[in-house]
């Protein structure tokens, strides 16, 4: 299996304790009888302010590490730690509960609802945790801004650029003041023009103290 090459740049040199811990990872799959290694002793500490890429080619297990630093999966053996709380320790519902407070997800597809403009898209999230209306709007409005997509709120997915689509994705990830961004090949979907201004886009986001994991090939 090919290998995968994880790259941190820091904002600020910080003595926090990290954000993300991995420890000794190890995910395994089983193929009949045979033990398959997709990740093998992973070590990784994210800090508050690391812009991260992982990055190696097709099969080398950057799909296992995504589900690994986002919590969508257990490994097989080892810990992994987000926030001081070990991730295989939890529960499913207390995993989920603490996923979706932590971690905003921003994918190669951009995954919108076709049928709710973009304004709609982006507050869609804190609508489901029943959030008072008023503060989904104050929220939708500021990321919205943030994204450069104020005058195009009310434009429906199929309206929208590919670029401007996945900066509405961006939004709705950044909505609900995650801790760490996770974004999975956000540009695979892109031409490369459109691509640097997501790149330049979540550059921005860093630069005002976000964390953010990308994976990249």
């Amino acid at each position: 299996m090919a290998s995968t090459t994880t790259t941190a740049v820091r904002a600020n040199e910080s003595t926090k304790q990290p954000i993300l811990r991995l420890r000794d990872v190890w995910k395994i799959y089983k193929m009949g009888e045979v033990d398959v290694p997709a990740l093998q002793g992973i070590d990784a500490d994210i800090a508050e302010g690391d812009f991260v890429a992982i990055i190696g080619a097709s099969g080398s297990g950057k799909s296992t590490m995504m589900n690994q630093v986002g919590c969508l999966d257990i490994p097989t053996k080892g810990s992994i730690s987000l926030k001081g709380q070990d991730i295989t320790r939890l529960g499913e519902s207390d995993l989920a509960r603490l996923r979706g407070k932590s971690i905003g997800f921003i994918f190669q597809q951009y995954n919108l609802i076709p049928s709710l403009t973009a304004y709609q898209n982006i507050m869609l999230p804190l609508e489901l945790q029943e959030m008072p209306d008023a503060e989904a709007h104050r929220r939708t409005k500021e990321v919205l801004e943030l994204v450069g997509l104020t005058d195009k709120g009310h434009h429906l997915p199929s309206q929208l650029s590919g670029g401007q689509q996945q900066r509405v994705s961006i939004a709705r990830a950044l909505v609900g003041n995650p801790d760490i961004i996770l974004a999975d090949e956000p540009t695979g979907a892109l031409d490369s023009v459109t691509g640097r201004e997501v790149i330049q886009t979540l550059q921005r986001l860093w630069k005002k103290g976000k964390t953010i994991i990308m994976v990249t090939h």
